[in-house]
């Protein structure tokens, strides 16, 4: 593929990322049959097809995974880049590209506000994933840093603490055991509990703590985010063990409590991770900072 052009790669990084011409068109702003022009140059340039119809759906083959996974390389190259130009003439500012798991969406853009408030010249993008799609993103470098709460062991990352991430059980406020001062945990084997789905590090946590004090709820309801475990607690159809950053606002309105249960709260740690190959710039080095600096203090009402 000797005489690709940026211009082909871009136009299908976009094709690749929405699975659609249309939408690859509308995005950067050319007709259909431009974008499927590109695509046709490229797919001659490598030989091989690069996309396929089913129906009417797009799909990549597999030489258009391949491309495609070069071509965001190559943007996020290019990008960075610039942007160490802009730095280096002194220009403030910058894109910063977030990835958090979806635990984390109840206090990152109080994060980030501040941090724009601080850095007002700055270009903020944050994506709110489940865990297995940050860490896609984070190893596809389509990222520029992850907030998470255990960093992946798969790839090198860089990894560092910045903030308390507090465990904690919770109930309607008309459950039996919302009027007890203190709970042994031997007291919640027969209740029912609202869990999250399994890979969830909330779940993985909560089992760990069953297991520490030798007890397995005999009935579960698995359902997969939070804010449906919160309903259904609020509900009164049973317990959680869940975040205590994703219900203070519930909690201070009266409309869940935390029980007081022997050994809770569970202590974890939110992180910052980096690829470990990956030099940050400017802007993402200064919000790794800001993290670190300045998060403990304005997390705390939460926790």
């Amino acid at each position: 593929m000797k005489h690709v052009t940026l211009r082909q790669l871009k136009v299908f990084e976009s094709v690749a990322r929405h699975l659609s011409f249309s939408r690859a068109a509308e995005e950067l702003h050319l007709t259909q049959p431009a974008v499927s022009m590109q695509v046709k140059q490229l797919e001659e340039q490598a030989g091989l097809p690069l996309t396929e119809m089913v129906g009417k759906k797009v799909y990549l083959t597999e030489a258009g995974e391949e491309v495609a996974r070069h071509a965001r390389l190559i943007a996020q190259q290019l990008r960075e880049a610039g942007e160490a130009i802009d730095a280096i003439k002194g220009v403030r500012g910058g894109r910063l590209s977030i990835g958090v798991i979806s635990t984390a969406k109840y206090f990152a853009p109080r994060l980030l506000a501040e941090f724009r408030r601080r850095q007002p010249g700055i270009e903020l993008r944050l994506g709110v994933y489940n865990r297995e799609t940050v860490l896609r993103k984070l190893a596809e470098n389509e990222i520029d840093l992850a907030i998470m709460g255990q960093p992946p062991s798969d790839f090198p990352t860089v990894s560092e603490a910045f903030a308390d991430h507090p465990l904690v059980i919770i109930a309607a406020p008309g459950h039996p055991l919302a009027q007890k001062k203190q709970i042994a945990p031997a007291l919640l084997g027969e209740e029912t509990f609202i869990i999250r789905e399994p890979g969830s590090g909330t779940r993985a946590t909560m089992e760990r703590y069953f297991a520490d004090v030798g007890i397995a709820p005999k009935h579960r309801m698995e359902l997969i985010s939070n804010e449906s475990v919160k309903q259904a607690v609020m509900a009164g159809l049973g317990l959680a063990f869940i975040s205590a950053h994703t219900v203070s606002l519930e909690c201070e309105v009266g409309r869940l409590v935390i029980l007081p249960v022997t050994g809770t709260p569970i202590v974890r740690r939110w992180y910052v991770v980096q690829r470990s190959e990956k030099q940050l710039l400017p802007v993402a080095e200064a919000f790794r900072s800001f993290l670190i600096a300045e998060a403990p203090a304005m997390l705390m009402p939460e926790a």
